[in-house]
């Protein structure tokens, strides 16, 4: 067994190879990746990623980063394609075959199979000699000059390099198509980024009760409206308007200052002019006018008609923070 001082040795040695492959890349960004970029962007089809092996890993996690920002692809495992899968590939198509060799067996059999089907095939390659790299139309060179492991076992720095390029084609496409921030949240709404863009009130109040109560109503009254509702507050209308709002501590410094409360109205106790929010106002908006304010509630109105509360609880219950 190592020694922990070895470990951590044999640790950083590994990075440091490896960021170094990584590093090397930017030499490798040349007029062919240029070129890769606008033959997808201008396709009419998918991007069609495939490989073998560890390849075939990174392959499929650069189609989910495609998918998530904009640009239709689809994993094809090379192995599949040469038992059936093939007919995933269309003629508007663009496909990647990722191989650090470029010569693995099922790569020859697939090769010319898609060059029949008339798609631009772009070799994701590590060897630039290679029969891949030979056959195919645009070149993204992943050239790497050691893996991480001592004498080149098990793919390392390759795949890592392959797994950087395959970002730095991703995000070239999303500027290209000027993929924002809400185009993200399109793709991501169980996300918490994703609900900070769509997520509003009107996705809120309703699965709250509506506490409410008229302004002559009495104290008892108001008492038992909070506390029955859950909401640590009501709204207190008159002649159906939003006239203000009474919480939990507005009934504590009541009591702190009145001895006697038994004819004390709920339009003698309610705070004026309470902050208020409309159905269509985002749920990371109605978070920041609670932490600015020092509150837990935002009462909820359209058009001078009180709709519900959106209490702090629920914003946070869903993730954003």
């Amino acid at each position: 067994m190592k020694s922990s001082e070895e470990i951590k040795q044999i640790a950083t040695s590994t990075i440091e190879a490896e960021t170094q492959a990584i590093s090397n890349l930017k030499n490798y960004i040349d007029d062919d990746f240029a070129l890769c970029v606008k033959k997808i962007f201008d396709s009419k089809g998918r991007v069609v990623i495939t490989g073998v092996g560890k390849s075939a890993i990174i392959a499929s996690k650069i189609v989910a980063t495609l998918n998530s920002t904009g640009t239709p692809a689809i994993f094809m495992h090379a192995a599949d394609a040469i038992h059936g899968d093939l007919g995933i590939v269309q003629n508007d198509d663009v496909v990647i075959c990722i191989s650090n060799s470029g010569n693995t067996p099922e790569i020859k059999i697939l090769i010319p199979m898609l060059k029949n089907l008339g798609a631009c095939l772009i070799a994701m390659v590590g060897n630039l000699g290679s029969y891949l790299s030979l056959q195919a139309d645009l070149i993204i060179n992943t050239t790497v000059e050691n893996e991480a492991t001592p004498g080149n076992p098990a793919p390392t720095s390759s795949t890592t390099a392959q797994l950087v390029m395959g970002d730095a084609l991703a995000v070239a496409l999303l500027q290209c198509r000027g993929f924002t921030i809400n185009d993200f949240a399109r793709y991501h709404p169980g996300g918490s980024l994703g609900k900070q863009l769509y997520l509003k009130a009107e996705n809120l109040y309703p699965q709250n009760e509506k506490p409410a109560v008229d302004h002559k109503a009495d104290i008892n009254t108001v008492i038992i409206e909070i506390s029955g509702k859950r909401l640590g507050a009501t709204a207190v209308l008159k002649n159906g308007v939003l006239a203000g709002i009474i919480t939990d501590g507005d009934l504590r410094r009541m009591l702190q200052k009145s001895a006697d409360i038994s004819r004390l109205k709920a339009g003698d106790i309610m705070s004026v002019n309470p902050k208020t929010i409309g159905s269509q106002t985002l749920a990371v908006d109605a978070l920041q006018i609670m932490r600015e304010n020092n509150i837990t509630q935002l009462l909820v109105v359209d058009e001078s008609k009180y709709k519900g509360i959106v209490h702090l609880h629920d914003i946070l219950n869903e993730g954003i923070i």
